[in-house]
């Protein structure tokens, strides 16, 4: 299967925001109406609309990611055991509830164990998508998160309900406090929250923070990049372009001349939180050109340009 973040241009960390904004930027870009009889551009409209159709919902892109945990973790072993259906792949799917990777199962054996060896549910690592507001204001926010919890109907001790498990899985609503000026992929760790045991103490969760940048940013690794649309004129004569910070405000940034696509600047403490800024120049493309625009780029394509 191809990776639908790769096919969207995303990081795996991304916040559901952006990859929605990258979702609709290529569909538009290779939409059939843009590029009529282009077999290419349909490809590649057809993978982009794929892509997104496997992450367009938090739901959907978690049980993506997991089933994407499960096969790599079986996959040193040949792949995904044959013959299990039912209740086994259920039990299968519980290891991995949660969108994060344990090192034990949600569940350890129900037989007694050595007295060195305490019984534990699984932890749990699942992401919190939050604005940018939000981070840097920080506060209280809601949480959902599915996780194993001991079976009330038998008190943990197995019955159909929980397929003789002991634990069933279970929506947990949380509220977490996001500290001031929180950063992407900082994570919160919330004590014996994460996978119960049905004869001991509850694993543990990390939330990890996934801050929505908006329009026109991304994150790489800590630093913010922000794109700075500029004219062709401009990356080629220089000039100056304005850019309007994280924080509001507003500033002008000069273009050196011979400026190329993707080339960048650092603006600094003028970033989140009072870190520095990346700034990446892009192409500024007009989705109309007046008749003096066009006579201008007439005359430009006759010099050669």
């Amino acid at each position: 299967m191809t990776d639908p973040y790769r096919t969207l241009g995303v990081s795996k960390d991304a916040p559901h925001a952006e990859i929605k904004r990258a979702f609709r930027k290529l569909a538009r870009q290779y939409h059939p109406d843009r590029n009529p009889d282009d077999a290419a551009a349909e490809e590649r409209f057809k993978a982009v609309q794929g892509a997104w159709e496997l992450l367009e919902t938090p739901d959907k892109r978690r049980q993506f990611d997991e089933e994407q945990q499960m096969k790599q973790a079986f996959g040193g072993m040949g792949g995904m055991p044959g013959g299990m259906g039912g209740s086994g792949l259920d039990d299968l799917l519980r290891q991995f509830m949660g969108g994060g990777r344990s090192q034990q199962s949600p569940f350890q054996s129900r037989s007694r164990p050595p007295p060195s060896e305490p019984v534990k549910g699984a932890d749990i690592t699942a992401p919190l998508d939050i604005d940018i507001e939000q981070a840097m204001e920080g506060g209280k926010v809601q949480f959902t998160h599915n996780r194993l919890v001991r079976c009330s109907d038998c008190n943990a001790r197995g019955c159909a309900h929980c397929t003789n498990l002991g634990v069933r899985r279970k929506k947990s609503r949380l509220t977490i406090n996001v500290p001031k000026g929180a950063k992407h992929g900082q994570q919160l760790k919330l004590p014996k929250m994460g996978n119960e045991h049905p004869s001991g103490e509850p694993g543990d969760l990390t939330v990890t923070l996934r801050i929505d940048a908006e329009e026109g940013r991304r994150w790489e690794g800590d630093y913010l990049i922000q794109e700075v649309p500029v004219s062709y004129s401009t990356l080629m004569l220089g000039g100056s372009a304005r850019v309007t910070t994280p924080a509001g405000k507003t500033v002008s940034v000069k273009v050196s001349s011979n400026t190329r696509i993707g080339d960048r600047k650092r603006l600094p403490k003028m970033g989140y939180a009072g870190s520095d800024l990346d700034i990446e120049f892009t192409l500024d493309e007009a989705e109309s050109l007046t008749e003096a625009q066009i006579e201008a780029l007439e005359s430009l394509k006759n010099a050669g340009l």
